[in-house]
C-alpha cells in the first residue's frame, strides 16, 4: 500500500479548522463559519471519500492497465522523476480544473465545492461525490503511460490535495510577493471562489500559480473588490442531496426539455442555453466590461453655438 499524504494529514484538518473557528470566535480573524454551511462540507467530505472508496478499484485498475504499456521505465527513487512528477502533475492538476468549471457535465460534479457562501477551511473538504462517474482521473492516465508508477502518481496528487487545504481561509492575507508570484496562495484562491464577474473562471492552479500566467486565466486579489463567494445562483439552502447533485438534475432536466440541443447543455460551458436566455462566465464578464466602459467614458462635450 503506498503512502497517502492525504489520510496522514487528517487530523491535521481537524485541528487546523478548530483552530480557525476559536479565531474567528475570539475576533482575531474576519474567518466566517456558520453551522450548517460546515456541516454540510463536512459530510460532503465523509461522502467524497466514501464515493472515492467505491470507484477506487475501477481507478487503480485502469491506471495499472496503461502503466503496464508504458514508454519508459521511471524510478521512484530518483530525485529528476520526483520533480518531473510534480510539475506535470500539477499541469494536469491545472486542465482538469478548468475543464471542470468550463464544460458543464464536469462542472455538474465540481460545483458542490463552491456552492458555501463562506470561504474557511472547512470549504476545502465540501468536496464531489460524482467526479469518478464524471471520469476526470482519466486525465492523469498519461503519466502512468509516460512510465511513473501508479503509487507516486498517487502519492504527488496526495501531496496537491494537501497543499491546497490551507489556501481555503480569509485568514491569512497577501503572502511575500515572491511566494505569491509562484505559488497559489489564499490570496489567488479566494478569487477562484468568488461570484464577482471580474473573478469568474480564474485562477485554476494546483500548487503553482505559474500555470494560470501561462494559460491568460490569472487574476489578482484586489482590494477594491472584495471577494462574494458562491455560485452565481446560490442554492438558498442546505439540503445535502441538492448540495451535491444540484446540476446534474438541472442538467439532465435541459436534455430532457430540449434534445435537439443535448451535446450543448451537456458540453457547453455552464450558462449556456439555445435560445441565449441564460449567462455564461464570458457573458457575465462580458457585461461587467461594459458597465465599467460606460463608467469610465468621458461627458460628451457640448456644442459651442
Amino acid at each position: 500500500m503506498s503512502l497517502d499524504p492525504v489520510t496522514l494529514a487528517t487530523p491535521f484538518f481537524i485541528l487546523a479548522i478548530i483552530l480557525e473557528v476559536a479565531l474567528a470566535r475570539l475576533g482575531r480573524t474576519r474567518t466566517n463559519y456558520e453551522a450548517k454551511d460546515t456541516a454540510a462540507s463536512l459530510v460532503m467530505g465523509l461522502g467524497s471519500t466514501v464515493a472515492g472508496l467505491l470507484v477506487g478499484g475501477v481507478v487503480a485498475a485502469a491506471t495499472l492497465y496503461v502503466y503496464q504499456h508504458r514508454l519508459f521505465d521511471i524510478p521512484m527513487t530518483a530525485v529528476w522523476a520526483w520533480i518531473a512528477i510534480f510539475l506535470l502533475e500539477d499541469l494536469t492538476y491545472y486542465w482538469f480544473h478548468r475543464l471542470s468549471h468550463e464544460r458543464r457535465f464536469w462542472w455538474a460534479a465540481h460545483v458542490n465545492h463552491h456552492s458555501s457562501q463562506h470561504y474557511n477551511l472547512s470549504t476545502a473538504l465540501r468536496q464531489t461525490w460524482t467526479g469518478g462517474v464524471a471520469g476526470t482521473w482519466a486525465l492523469w492516465l498519461p503519466l502512468a503511460f509516460l512510465g511513473f508508477p501508479p503509487a507516486m502518481i498517487a502519492i504527488q496528487k496526495g501531496i496537491s490535495l494537501v497543499y491546497q487545504f490551507w489556501i481555503h481561509t480569509e485568514a491569512i492575507g497577501k503572502m511575500p510577493r515572491w511566494f505569491e508570484a509562484v505559488f497559489n496562495t489564499p490570496s489567488h484562491h479566494r478569487v477562484h471562489h468568488a461570484r464577482n464577474p471580474r473573478y469568474l473562471d480564474r485562477n485554476y492552479a494546483g500548487v503553482l500559480i505559474v500555470w494560470d500566467k501561462l494559460f491568460g486565466t490569472f487574476q489578482p486579489e484586489l482590494d477594491e473588490e472584495p471577494c462574494r463567494y458562491g455560485i452565481v445562483k446560490n442554492l438558498g439552502d442546505f439540503n445535502i442531496l441538492r448540495v451535491a447533485f444540484h446540476e446534474w438534475a438541472g442538467m439532465l432536466g435541459d436534455v430532457a426539455r430540449h434534445p435537439r440541443h443535448a451535446l450543448g447543455y451537456l458540453f457547453g460551458p455552464p450558462g449556456w442555453s439555445h435560445d441565449a436566455s441564460r449567462q455564461t462566465s464570458c457573458d457575465l464578464r462580458a457585461e461587467w466590461q461594459a458597465g465599467q466602459a460606460r463608467q469610465t467614458e468621458p461627458p460628451p462635450r457640448s456644442k459651442v453655438a
